[in-house]
């Protein structure tokens, strides 16, 4: 099938064409025709297989008739993170080069004031993060009355961000007659419960396993061979010294790297600048300026590593992304399906890489039942990390070499309760020293249990007894 097939507007399929597609993904074949239609649709699709386009395309299309009024948006997209929503702003300009729709991109870290101004223009479509758009209608900046199609992406991403309440709000805000797009790369019981309060009647479209990462990703597992949790920054110095050999040794184009805190981020970053890559960062921190540049200097492929938080994990569309590398283990595996399905976009190769150590078992363990398949080790003979516990895992018990001898020695310790006095050994005792030993601080502890006896047994001292403190015999000064 081509985008031709689909009902699409001639100005539509010339910006597509202008684009360089030819054939939808599996999500925009099945969607675009229910949309046009105007049903409400529930789509579950791994990241990087146009989850965008499925939607942007026939809302242009639909949009093309009827006209904008001042703080009063015909469309309403929402998206968890700023970079995901600068994203979508981008493809309705790429998309609707050819159509005269107004779009607004309502953000934090940006002027609220010159928001404003463009929503009292009239808006087509309004692109917003949660919090800034409560604020801004909290601030009297819009009215949400004609809302005709609501765009709920990321659904996942939103719940894992806490922002499931202000969802809830701002659906109550708009009307209940309209179509509602519901997006979400997993399928959890409360993203089930959303939709069934937010959909109606919905075409449910699912081109994928949830939560499955695109089969042309090569991923590997390499285990960092550290000892202890008390000695952390020895940790991360082997992670960073591995992190740079796969670099120099897997020919690395261009790489994002994941850490799991902001902390990590900067450290990360400041290690590989100090040994000559060409490197930045982006977490949430970071002034939305200077995360727009940095990201957009990214895509100009004028720096080859970034370093980042799960900021930028979720949607992030970056044109033939050779490497990524997981430089923690991500806490819960669905962040690491999102992250590695940042490169092998529509249809291209990629490499993903995780930095692991021995504590990491049980989030490798949830990965591995995530994805039905265990991620090979790299440069190793095994298969998988569980084939290498032995070496990479060493087990507890083969710790203490003097537990044997610790465990035997308890041993005699069966005369002294049966036998009370310590004369008489124990036939089965190999050593009658041993109880000899223990029975000594009983014995010694009786004479004193008998003087506290007596001390008790004495008559009650009557005041302060014989003794008189020094200081009452002194005279007294008159």
């Amino acid at each position: 099938m081509i985008f031709d097939d689909l009902g699409l507007s001639n100005e539509v399929l010339k910006a597509v064409n202008d684009a360089g597609y030819s054939e939808p993904t599996p999500i925009q074949e099945k969607a675009i025709p229910h949309v046009l239609m105007g049903r409400d649709i529930l789509g579950c699709a791994q990241t990087g297989t146009g989850k965008t386009a499925s939607f942007t395309l026939p809302m242009i299309d639909i949009l093309a008739s009827g006209r904008a009024r001042a703080r009063m948006p015909r469309t309403l997209i929402l998206e968890p993170t700023r970079e995901l929503a600068t994203q979508v702003a981008e493809n309705f300009d790429i998309y609707g080069k050819y159509t005269s729709l107004a779009k607004a991109l309502i953000i934090g870290g940006e002027s609220m004031g010159e928001q404003v101004k463009i929503l009292d223009r009239g808006v087509d479509v309004l692109i917003a993060t949660p919090g800034r758009l409560l604020d801004l209608f909290d601030r009297g900046g819009m009215i949400l009355n004609d809302v005709k199609i609501l765009v709920i992406d990321e659904a996942d991403r939103m719940l894992d961000m806490g922002f499931i309440p202000d969802v809830e709000k701002i659906v109550s805000l708009i009307p209940k007659i309209r179509q509602t797009l519901f997006f979400s790369a997993t399928m959890p019981a409360e993203i089930k419960r959303l939709a069934d309060a937010f959909l109606m009647n919905p075409r449910e479209i699912t081109v994928a396993p949830p939560a499955t990462p695109v089969e042309k990703i090569v991923q590997r597992l390499v285990m960092v061979d550290h000892r202890t949790k008390r000695d952390m920054d020895g940790l991360g110095k082997k992670k960073r010294d591995a992190l740079r050999k796969l670099i120099a040794e897997d020919n690395v184009r261009n790489a994002l790297i994941f850490c799991n805190r902001k902390r990590d981020v900067d450290i990360l970053h400041k290690s590989l600048v100090k040994h000559g890559h060409d490197a930045a960062r982006l977490h949430g921190d970071m002034s939305q300026p200077a995360r727009t540049e940095t990201m957009n200097k990214f895509k100009a492929q004028e720096i080859s590593l970034l370093v980042c938080s799960d900021v930028a994990a979720r949607g992030l569309d970056i044109d033939d992304l050779s490497h990524v590398f997981n430089f923690d283990v991500p806490m819960h595996a669905e962040d690491y399906v999102h992250r590695i399905g940042r490169t092998g976009r529509a249809g291209r190769d990629g490499r993903a890489f995780t930095l692991a150590w021995r504590e990491d078992r049980k989030y490798i363990d949830a990965i591995e039942k995530l994805i039905g398949k265990p991620i090979p080790l790299h440069g190793a003979g095994k298969t998988s990390a569980a084939e290498a516990a032995p070496e990479a895992i060493p087990a507890k018990e083969a710790k203490p070499d003097a537990e044997p001898e610790k465990t035997a020695a308890p041993a005699p310790e069966a005369p002294t309760s049966e036998a009370p006095a310590p004369e008489a050994p124990a036939p089965e005792a190999p050593t009658p020293e041993a109880p000899k030993r223990r029975a000594k601080p009983k014995a010694a502890r009786k004479p004193k249990q008998a003087a506290k006896e007596d001390t008790a047994s004495d008559k009650p001292v009557t005041g302060m007894g014989d003794h008189m403190p020094a200081f009452l015999a002194n005279p007294v000064k008159s």
